[in-house]
C-alpha cells in the first residue's frame, strides 16, 4: 500500500511545471509587443509634423484662436507634443521669446519641457524599459545605469547642462534607466532653465541685434555650438581610440 501511494502522487507534483514553462515565456514577448508600441507612437508623432507645425503655431497661430485664459495651458501643451515629435528645443523656444516676450516665454517653455519630458519618460518607462533592460548588463551601460540609479537627480541634472545632448536622447536613457520620475522631473526642470532662456531671450530681443541682451544671448548661444562640437570630436577620438586599442 505504502509503495502505490507514492506511485500515484508522483504525477501530481510535476503537473505545475507546465504552466511555469509556458508562462516564463509570454513576459518577454509581451514587453516586446510594448515596445513596439513605443515605436509606432514615437513614429507617428514625427509624422504627424507633415500635418501641422509646432512652431507655426506657436508663433502666431494659437493666440489668435483661443481665449487668452486658454492660451498659456494650451501653450504649454503644443510645446510639450512639440518635442515628443522631435522638434528641436531651440525651435521651439525662438517660437516662445517671438510671442511672448522674455519673462513668460521662458516661464511657458521650462513648463512646455518638463511637461514634455514628463509625458516621454512615462512612455519609456511604461513601454520600452522591460524590454531593453536586459540590454543594460555591459560594462559602459551597467555603470551608466548604476549611477543614474544611485544618483538620478545629480546625473539628469548635469545631463541637462551638457550642450549639444539631444533632448529625447536624455529623456529615454532616463526612462530605460533606474532613476526614479520626480528626480528627473525636478532636475529637468532646472536643469533646463540655462538654455531656454538663452534662445528664448536671443530670439525676444532679435528686433534689437544692438542691445545687450541680444549680444549676450548670441554669445552664449554661439559657445553652446563650440561646446557640442568639442564634444562630439572628442567622442569620435575616444571612439577611434577604443578601436585601435
Amino acid at each position: 500500500m505504502p509503495a502505490a501511494l507514492t506511485t500515484s502522487a508522483a504525477p501530481t507534483a510535476e503537473e505545475p511545471a507546465e504552466p511555469a514553462a509556458h508562462g516564463g515565456r509570454h513576459p518577454a514577448r509581451s514587453a516586446w509587443w510594448r515596445f513596439g508600441l513605443l515605436v509606432v507612437l514615437l513614429g507617428a508623432c514625427a509624422g504627424s509634423l507633415l500635418l501641422w507645425s509646432p512652431t507655426d503655431l506657436l508663433s502666431g497661430g494659437l493666440a489668435h484662436r483661443m481665449p487668452g485664459y486658454w492660451f498659456a495651458p494650451l501653450f504649454t501643451l503644443v510645446y510639450a507634443v512639440g518635442t515628443l515629435a522631435f522638434v528641436p528645443r531651440p525651435a521651439l523656444n525662438a517660437a516662445a521669446g517671438l510671442l511672448l516676450g522674455i519673462q513668460q516665454g521662458v516661464l511657458l517653455a521650462v513648463l512646455g519641457t518638463t511637461l514634455g519630458a514628463a509625458l516621454a519618460f512615462a512612455l519609456g518607462r511604461g513601454l520600452g524599459r522591460e524590454a531593453l533592460r536586459p540590454y543594460l548588463r555591459g560594462k559602459v551601460l551597467g555603470a551608466l545605469d548604476r549611477r543614474f540609479t544611485d544618483q538620478g537627480f545629480r546625473s539628469v541634472l548635469v545631463l541637462r547642462l551638457l550642450p549639444g545632448l539631444p533632448f529625447q536622447a536624455g529623456n529615454y536613457g532616463a526612462a530605460f534607466s533606474g532613476v526614479r520620475f520626480l528626480p528627473f522631473l525636478f532636475a529637468t526642470a532646472i536643469g533646463v532653465v540655462p538654455t531656454t532662456a538663452v534662445y528664448v531671450v536671443a530670439a525676444a530681443s532679435a528686433d534689437q541685434p544692438g542691445s545687450a541682451a541680444f549680444l549676450v544671448s548670441a554669445g552664449v548661444i554661439a559657445l553652446l555650438v563650440l561646446g557640442s562640437l568639442v564634444g562630439l570630436w572628442r567622442a569620435a577620438a575616444a571612439r577611434r581610440r577604443a578601436q585601435a586599442g
